[in-house]
């Protein structure tokens, strides 16, 4: 049971929101009184998260990578909820079908693609939400999904070089912005997970070599990948008030994935 509403009277805008992590999180976000705004792709997915998220949501269906889509969505929290408080931009994918892999194996179509899925998306989303901030004087907070391969490899099970590539420089990207706009009050931070359990991440959660690797790599709580409630928390965090004096940083929530070997 929720005693205390950590995002009483916020409005999040959530950017890959229909499906796994971020709608995980859009439902935690509602929970603890906030209304949001998610940005979904796939039409389906967005019907079925508007079901699952109610009347404290409105669930738009748009691309990311579209220079038009967060503010359109930002603009559209402000008009159905009175505010805009906080970014969570958690869309991205694999480029491994347009051509990522092993660098000696990666095309140039698979570094663009990967590079427009997670990274300008994201630059998108989060200049949009900036902007807003600025014009609106109120702060505000910005949190950005990345991943342990941009700091952390693993080259037996995942050598996508291009998305390796992308989640490191979202940390860069976010603790550059998070430098510059501190003293407007808009705090920027990374969330990076390990292997979660998601409509993206089946090409490894199905092969029965790699849940082996990932009961050693990931040990806590019995070895086992992580399911997308396991980064609610942190989310919550980031996004309320409580992390007022926070920004520029990055929390990796992997289950042990960066101080662990791993055995395969």
């Amino acid at each position: 049971m929720v005693t205390e509403k950590w995002l009483a009277q916020k409005t999040i805008v959530v950017i890959g929101g229909t499906t796994g992590i971020g709608l995980s999180a859009a439902s935690a976000f509602i929970r603890h009184g906030a209304q949001v705004v998610v940005v979904g792709r796939n039409p389906e997915s967005c019907d079925d998260a508007q079901r699952q998220l109610g009347s404290s949501a409105v669930v738009i269906s748009a691309d990311a990578t579209h220079e038009s889509t967060a503010p359109h969505a930002i603009a559209q929290a402000i008009h159905t909820f009175g505010s805009f408080d906080g970014l969570y931009h958690v869309a991205g994918g694999s480029g491994r079908k347009f051509g990522d892999g092993p660098l000696h194996e990666l095309t140039l179509e698979g570094w663009n693609k990967t590079f427009e899925l997670n990274l300008t998306s994201l630059m998108l989303s989060n200049q949009a939400a900036v902007r807003q901030f600025l014009a609106q004087k109120t702060g505000g907070a910005i949190l950005n999904v990345g991943s342990v391969l941009g700091f952390s490899p693993s080259p037996t099970y995942f050598t996508t070089h291009a998305y390796a590539a992308t989640k490191s420089a979202i940390i860069g990207f976010t603790k550059s912005i998070a430098a510059h706009y501190a003293k407007d009050n808009i705090r920027v931070n990374v969330l990076a997970p390990a292997l979660v359990e998601t409509p993206m991440s089946q090409r490894a959660s199905q092969n029965t070599l790699i849940m082996d690797f990932i009961k050693t790599k990931q040990p806590l709580d019995g070895g086992r990948n992580g399911q997308p409630t396991d980064l609610d928390g942190a989310a919550l965090y980031f996004l309320s008030d409580y992390a007022l004096f926070t920004t520029g940083q990055v929390l990796a929530v992997d289950g042990g994935w960066s101080v662990t070997e791993g055995q395969w």
